[in-house]
């Protein structure tokens, strides 16, 4: 039987972490900066892991985690079931997330075999108990009907309770990273469980686009969201990075002002009408805004997919990072594609940081390392004025212009009926 209580680290000694499905490390950095050390991290992606190598000297385990035993994860890290400070991971998601549902109208979600992924994340509680997990996923897996692997991981944690005497508790809750800080619209779902029973109690947010706000920083009153101007009004890219747009749509795109999409050029915008109200993808020329945080980074975007810097190119490695809150020592290692494919499964290191310092103080015990959080951006002053955008038509897209008919609501659109009479068949 597994004890509840192992002595708390002393407070010169970070404690101690094992990092599942590290990615690019946003997790990570945003619990180094609330006190905590990565000792070991593993991850499957190689770029990911030439990333993890090329900024920190943690222990990389690189390999799929379905294959990798716990013991290899302790002896790596040197450390012992039962000594682990605190376990993280943010299992792959495309079971869940909510561009799985807009696809196929549905998802397979715990059925799909990436969602193994949740299995070996219990077998690593199981077999390492940390004093603490925190699972990190979509907010997909939490949704009212939809939530099977929320409710495989809370049977399962019952289960381990009744086999090892541990008293794991878990609460969750979806963070939008923008309400903590972070200048992106994210909403991320976080599960954290103490092997002693305390229950964690999220951080309320402290930023808000309005009034409303339930918590603020000491010393400081009720803050807007930090905006995009705040995380890259500094950053010049690369001279060796190829920002260029390319495709079909390419030449449309400076054609829609900041902090707007295609519905610009629709019967309801304030463009010319080329294309049906929610017809498109949200992000499809989706352009920032300076005065407003970023909407989603995405993993995998097509040729016309944003968000788009102002200045109608793709955002900078330094630029993403920063709309990600990573720390400015990181540099992410591979190309284009690899580069926006890391950054865009990322946690926002700043959110993480605010769960971690939660848990620091909470769950073990710990006075936290400074009043506010390390990776909060800082304010860049008065934010200027909205880039001009061109307000005429390129000749290859006139034959667009004239009536389209808006997206007929939820589950009537063309991809859905198909599905739905295929279905019948």
């Amino acid at each position: 039987m597994a004890s509840t209580k192992h002595p708390r680290p002393q407070e010169s000694v970070k404690p101690k972490v094992i990092s599942l499905f590290s990615g690019a490390g946003g997790m990570d950095y945003g619990f180094e900066a609330a006190g905590f050390e990565t000792a070991v991290a593993a991850e499957l992606n190689h770029d990911c892991c030439e990333t993890l190598r090329h900024n920190r000297s943690w222990e990389v385990v690189e390999g799929d985690i379905l294959d990798v035993p716990t013991d290899q994860l302790l002896e790596r890290g040197s450390l012992k079931r039962e000594y682990v400070d605190l376990l993280i991971g943010g299992p792959p998601c495309q079971p869940f997330s909510k561009a799985g549902y807009w696809f196929k109208g549905d998802s397979r979600r715990l059925e799909d075999p990436r969602a193994q992924t949740l299995h070996a994340y219990v077998r690593i509680v199981e077999e390492a108990l940390p004093r603490v997990f925190v699972l990190e996923n979509v907010e997909g897996l939490a949704y009212s009907g939809k939530d099977e692997g929320l409710q495989f991981l809370l049977s399962e944690i019952q289960k381990i309770n009744k086999k090892t005497g541990s008293k794991y508790t878990p609460t969750f809750a979806v963070l939008n990273a923008a309400d903590h800080g972070v200048p992106q619209l994210r909403a991320r779902l976080f599960v954290v469980a103490a092997r002693d029973g305390t229950v964690l109690k999220f951080p309320a947010p402290t930023h808000g686009s309005d009034e409303g706000i339930t918590n603020v920083l000491p010393g400081m009153g009720p803050q807007l969201h930090r905006t995009v101007w705040d995380a890259i009004g500094d950053v010049q890219p690369g001279k060796d990075e190829d920002l260029d747009i390319r495709g079909k749509w390419a030449d449309l795109l400076p054609t829609i002002p900041e902090g707007q999409n295609y519905l610009w050029h629709t019967n309801r915008g304030g463009g010319t009408p080329l294309f049906g109200w929610r017809r498109r993808y949200w992000g499809f020329l989706l352009k920032l805004a300076k005065n407003r945080p970023s909407w989603t980074i995405q993993a995998q975007p097509g040729p016309a997919i944003g968000p788009f810097h102002w200045d109608n190119r793709r955002l900078s490695m330094r630029e993403l990072c920063r709309i990600q809150t990573f720390p400015d020592t990181v540099d992410i290692i591979g190309g284009r594609t690899s580069v926006q494919r890391q950054l865009g499964n990322a946690v926002p290191s700043l959110l993480a940081e605010i769960v971690g310092r939660a848990v620091r103080t909470q769950l073990l015990g710990l006075p936290a390392l400074s009043a506010e959080p390390l990776l909060l951006p800082p304010r860049r002053g008065p934010v200027p004025a909205a880039t001009s955008f061109v307000t005429n038509i390129p000749k290859k897209f006139r034959d667009l212009i004239g009536d389209h008919s808006d997206h007929p609501g939820t589950g009537k659109g063309n991809g859905a009926m198909l599905r739905a009479a295929a279905a019948e068949t």
